[in-house]
């Protein structure tokens, strides 16, 4: 067979894996869908405010950076990557947020977006979407707790117009669930096992409320919890029957070790029995997850490169883009008519 011959059948194959992927959605490809420096003219001191504000609010607020890769995940696979998550309830409207959705609890720091969102209309008025913005701040706010980076981060995602509430119980993947479900939801958005074990590993910062531990710890502890940190977590965590129930508030650190810290210990902890969540936990043992999670245990650097890819992918499932949507100017409401 000839060269020439040859690079057709690469080409062809190329552009085959390229229509069907399934993270992409069919009307943002058609509309352009997103590139690289989408701002680089209309605003080309986007991504630094984006960063600059980021910063600052992590020195200031360390947890800001946590908040960030959370919300994009639920933004993200609630059915596309859109800063519907953004928008509060409206009772003239009738809009419900999904952030008062139970799949939510815990989420925080919104506030501090709107402080990053008005950097950006000062520099550049109603030009930069909350969309790109919540993918931005994701991605800054992984290097700010030593994650990878750069990341490119391809841009011009448009925001919704609407809340999913009512659709977020159906997307955002339960925290006893299987592993199996978990798979398949990510899968939806064309994430691999690899993929989906090194996203996970944004557990490895941050911290986990006692509501969502305490089916684990009693009446008894689950057998899969090594037994001296499962000792350490019903310290953490009231029993059901406490005098003044608080386990909507107490919590426990993702990982002790290096709490704030985007890394691989995530990975370790799961080896020795220490995930919080019954679904971490489950990865260290099901076929399909466990060799991903013995590989990134025993290299950071693995670890690193699978979770910017993962997040970049994620980032991009079923932008609104072209003319869909709009570029809300407070990223709270949708923008008045």
């Amino acid at each position: 067979m000839g060269l020439s011959s040859s690079l057709v059948q690469v080409a062809s194959a190329l552009l085959l894996l390229c229509c069907c992927f399934t993270g992409w959605n069919a009307a943002a490809s058609a509309s352009g869908g997103l590139r690289l420096n989408y701002y680089s003219e209309s605003c080309p001191r986007a991504e630094q405010i984006v960063k600059e504000q980021v910063r600052s609010l992590y020195e200031e607020h360390g947890n800001t950076a946590v908040s960030w890769l959370r919300a994009l995940f639920h933004d993200c696979t609630v059915k596309s990557c859109d800063a519907s998550l953004l928008l509060e309830t409206d009772a003239a409207t009738g809009l419900v947020s999904e952030q008062a959705s139970p799949r939510s609890f815990g989420m925080r720091n919104f506030k501090y977006v709107g402080a990053i969102k008005a950097a950006l209309e000062r520099e550049c008025p109603g030009t930069v979407s909350c969309a790109d913005l919540l993918a931005l701040a994701a991605r800054d706010g992984a290097a700010m707790l030593g994650g990878p980076a750069p990341i490119a981060m391809r841009t011009g995602r448009r925001d919704a117009t609407e809340s999913h509430y009512g659709e977020v119980e159906r997307y955002i993947p339960n925290h006893n669930g299987t592993v199996s479900a978990v798979l398949s939801r990510f899968g939806s958005m064309g994430l691999g096992a690899e993929a989906v074990v090194a996203l996970l590993g944004a557990h490895s910062v941050g911290r986990v409320h006692c509501s969502n531990l305490v089916g684990r710890l009693y009446p008894a502890v689950d057998g899969g919890i090594e037994p001296a940190y499962g000792a350490y977590l019903r310290g953490r965590c009231p029993t059901a029957d406490a005098r003044e129930d608080t386990r909507d508030v107490e919590y426990a650190r993702n990982d002790r070790a290096t709490p704030m810290v985007l890394d691989n210990m995530y990975h370790r902890n799961l080896l020795k029995g220490r995930g919080l969540l019954l679904v971490d936990q489950r990865l260290a043992s099901d076929p399909r997850t466990a060799p991903f999670v013995r590989k990134m245990a025993g290299d950071n650097g693995y670890f690193r490169e699978a979770f910017a890819a993962a997040l970049v992918r994620m980032s991009e499932n079923g932008p609104l883009t072209g003319g869909q949507g709009e570029v809300r100017t407070d990223c709270r409401f949708v923008n008045a008519k």
